[in-house]
């Protein structure tokens, strides 16, 4: 798995790992969380991708100056070797 930082054309793949992954709620928009991301702080917005460039994990990482956060782990089955 290669880690990078997000690009807006994984969002679609990001958001559907999300919700396999149980991370979605229906009072919170993942796309907006992800636009208030990439407008704040891109960098620390994280994927893991495979040999061919598909999401199959995430973190989203805070940092307040003094203490660090992470929202949005989440990792794919097949990436974990769970079919």
């Amino acid at each position: 798995m290669q880690i990078r930082t997000f690009r807006p054309e994984d969002q679609k793949a990001v958001i559907a790992l999300w919700q396999r992954c149980g991370l979605t709620r229906p009072w919170n928009d993942p796309a907006s969380d992800i636009e208030r991301k990439c407008s704040e702080d891109p960098a620390l917005f994280l994927v893991g991708t495979d040999d061919n460039d598909r999401v199959m994990a995430s973190a989203m990482v805070g940092f307040d100056g003094h203490r660090g956060c992470l929202y949005y782990l989440a990792v794919s089955d097949a990436a974990m070797g769970v079919s």
